[in-house]
């Protein structure tokens, strides 16, 4: 089942009739998991998150992809247009409770982690490919760079 991580502003996900949602499928790391997931088995699990609440909205359905110009432009985002979007035939909806939030102090300030005290996107990356420390560096460049300049 497909749960791939996504986010934008408020009303990324729209509501296109009582039992159909889509939302733009915007690039990430290239490597289409999504596609390649929802193309094998079309279920999917969405998690709303809302920072500073304690309660969770999940959505259950069947996903699919979709290309058709008209939905590809309303969910156009800083004047960026989506190459394809992900259509979700709604299953279930349910709330789950804050409690996991609350024992995590998840929205506290004194719980976000300092930058430091985890290994960098570049260090994670060059432990698992069997790569020379140094390479982490430039990965960490490449990632940060692309995170600020390439949301689109």
């Amino acid at each position: 089942m497909d749960a791939s991580p996504r986010g934008g502003p408020p009303g990324f996900v729209r509501m296109l009739d009582s039992k159909t949602l889509a939302f733009a499928d915007w690039s990430g790391n290239n490597r289409i998991e999504s596609l390649r997931n929802l193309a094998e088995d079309t279920r999917l699990g969405m998690l709303f998150i809302f920072p500073g609440l304690e309660v969770f909205l999940r959505i259950n359905g069947r996903g699919r992809l979709c290309t058709a110009p008209g939905l590809l432009a309303q969910l156009e985002e800083d004047g960026h247009s989506p190459k394809a979007a992900t259509l979700v035939a709604i299953d279930e909806v349910l709330f789950h409770c804050g409690k996991a939030v609350n024992r995590a102090r998840l929205w506290e300030p004194q719980s976000i982690i300092a930058r430091d005290q985890v290994p960098s996107m570049g260090q994670v990356s060059a432990g698992l490919n069997g790569l020379p420390a140094a390479a982490a560096a430039t990965i960490d460049e490449r990632y940060d760079h692309a995170m600020k300049h390439h949301l689109y």
